[in-house]
């Protein structure tokens, strides 16, 4: 069951509208995302390189580039420690070539999944003491590793912390104390003392902003640095960062760049999956492109991606980017394999639970993630997918809105030897005695409610399906990148026929409806949800008859309610709206 509503804000939409040039819809569409006042909605609509946040403003960014600055006139040996998924890898690409651009004596490790887990860890600090390592620099990763680089800074070496993630705490009587490592310089937003305006930085845009001051530092012009937004995009989206503010700008401009990319490994990854260059938008970095790099860290080794994007020998990187775009095949037969087993584990005795936890000890620890993200969204409820390790049990977490994930593992924090983390997603290690335990302590501490369970589809405007025409269509575009805390504009309206629906594509998954509004007008439609689950909902609503009757192309008496996003349909040459049906009543 879902509910849905309409969102509800005020403002002056004529004015607004007039003020910038723009429909009335796209003025009430920017106010339901929460931007206000006219510098904000020309920065959400304009914003460009100019309205980026001065990178100084970052906590210890001056300490740590002058550090780096250092380090690179003494020909120090210099590694960075990276992650496995896109913005780990990413990260590394950039501070990698950024530091080799300076003239830095420097290489990189990323860890191992299976054998070394997330981030840095004492096995990773040996092998660096080994090669007489002087400076290592983690991206993506580091916050946490309070016990790591105690272990570094005793060997003698010098740490650098660049992340993102949320800062380490315990809590006594409602008391929080925040964790600080012995590293010499941290550059993370989320840093309580740190002024930097804006907090949502992925791992790579952290990165990224302290190569943009190691360059100035070294007399490398401003616009080098611009050449990295491609990469600071790609990992902003596939990391599902908000798609505000700062981010907003950063993916806009990425994509910019991405379409004129000069990057043998990028245009290859692109050319690969069949995509051309200036079409490449958001969505291609979420769902198509992102998915190849993260397969490699999953099945693999994150190298395979990092070293696609260091290639400069074209007939290479389409080798090593075929071979990502077959790695990513084999994750998704893996993955609906995991998934069928985890729904089979929920039904058989998890349904009541408020927070699912489900243990699958022979699937892939890689896609503990991805399961638990399809769990989340069948069952609107936080999900945990656990799986067996080398040393224990790994899991990872995918969370609803109203359910802070890292702050509830806090909670339980003496049950793992490992975890961290975001409020809508983490990560866990944890000896397998306190699997059950873990179950029970998560659920009993867990304050959700009944209501929190319901799906909440939001509804931007009640509009006529056939009120979109193509210049408000085109307008539309204007809100993109399109993402996280910036999702495309959801219109509803009601009371539609069906004059004909259709089950198209090359495995019969994609439902096209001819619909009819109560004045007759005509529109074309698209679902690509479940089709059987389709038929199903109005067959029990309608009679299985009427059902047949509409795909049939004959009169019958179903009536729905949608919830839809227009888009334009192009074909031979000619132009109309279709819309894409999001929900159904």
């Amino acid at each position: 069951m879902e509910k849905w509503f309409v969102i509800n804000k005020g403002a002056d939409f004529a004015g607004i509208a007039k003020r910038f040039g723009i429909s009335p819809v796209t003025a009430r569409l920017i106010r339901n995302r929460e931007v206000m006042g006219d510098e904000a909605i020309a920065r959400y609509l304009k914003g460009g390189i100019g309205e980026l946040y001065d990178p100084h403003l970052l906590l210890d960014s001056d300490r740590l580039t002058d550090i780096l600055v250092q380090k690179i006139r003494e020909q120090k040996k210099i590694r960075i420690i990276g992650d496995y998924d896109i913005d780990g890898v990413m990260s590394t690409y950039v501070l990698y070539k950024g530091i080799t651009r300076c003239g830095g004596r420097v290489d990189f490790q990323i860890p191992d999944r299976m054998k070394d887990g997330y981030g840095i860890n004492d096995h990773l600090i040996e092998q660096a003491d080994e090669a007489d390592i002087d400076t290592i620099i983690t991206c993506d990763n580091g916050i946490a590793a309070i016990d790591e680089i105690a272990h570094a800074k005793s060997l003698g070496m010098t740490v650098l912390v660049t992340d993102h993630h949320e800062i380490p705490y315990t809590e006594e009587m409602g008391e929080r104390y925040y964790k600080r490592s012995e590293a010499d310089a941290i550059v993370n937003p989320k840093q309580m003392e740190c002024t930097y305006p804006y907090k949502n930085l992925c791992g790579a845009a952290v990165a990224w902003k302290v190569i943009q001051i190691l360059y100035e530092k070294c007399g490398i012009a401003a616009e080098e640095a611009y050449g990295f937004l491609e990469n600071v995009a790609f990992a902003t989206v596939g990391d599902v960062m908000d798609l505000t503010d700062e981010n907003r700008i950063l993916v806009r401009e990425g994509l910019k760049r991405i379409h004129t990319t000069t990057n043998p490994g990028m245009r290859a990854l692109i050319l690969q999956n069949k995509l051309e260059l200036g079409q490449i938008s958001s969505y291609h970095f979420g769902f198509v492109l992102g998915p190849c790099i993260n397969a490699s860290g999953r099945l693999e080794t994150a190298k395979i991606a990092l070293n696609l994007f260091l290639q400069e020998d074209v007939k290479k990187a389409s080798e090593i980017a075929a071979e990502l775009v077959d790695l990513n095949a084999q994750r998704k037969d893996m993955t609906a394999e995991g998934v069928e087993l985890a729904m089979q584990q929920v039904e058989e005795g998890n349904t009541g639970k408020k927070v699912l936890v489900v243990y699958l000890p022979d699937v892939h620890e890689s896609l503990a993630g991805i399961i638990a993200g399809r769990i989340r969204e069948a069952y609107h409820k936080p999900a945990f997918v656990l799986t067996k390790s080398e040393d224990g049990v790994k899991g990872s977490g995918r969370s609803i809105e109203t359910y802070s994930m890292y702050e509830e593992l806090c909670k339980c924090q003496e049950l793992f030897t490992k975890f961290g983390g975001h409020p809508m997603a983490a990560g866990l290690s944890l000896p397998e005695a306190n699997v059950e335990i873990f179950r029970e302590k998560i659920n009993a501490c867990c304050g959700l409610t009944e209501e929190d369970f319901i799906p909440k589809i939001k509804i931007d405007i009640p509009m006529p399906v056939d009120y979109p025409d193509i210049p408000l269509v085109n307008e539309l575009s204007l809100l993109e990148p399109f993402g996280k805390a910036n999702v495309k504009p959801q219109f509803a309206d009601k009371n539609l026929g069906i004059d004909r629906a259709v089950v198209v594509g090359k495995n019969q998954n994609v439902l096209k409806l001819t619909l009819r509004t109560e004045h007759g007008c005509v529109i074309s439609a698209v679902y690509f949800g479940d089709v059987d689950a389709f038929r199903e909902y109005y067959s029990k609503k309608y009679g299985e008859n009427e059902v047949n009757q509409a795909f049939l192309g004959r009169k019958n008496e179903i009536r729905m309610s949608v919830v839809y996003y227009p888009e334009i349909n192009r074909y031979q040459g000619n132009e109309s709206v279709q819309i894409v049906i999001k929900n159904y009543q």
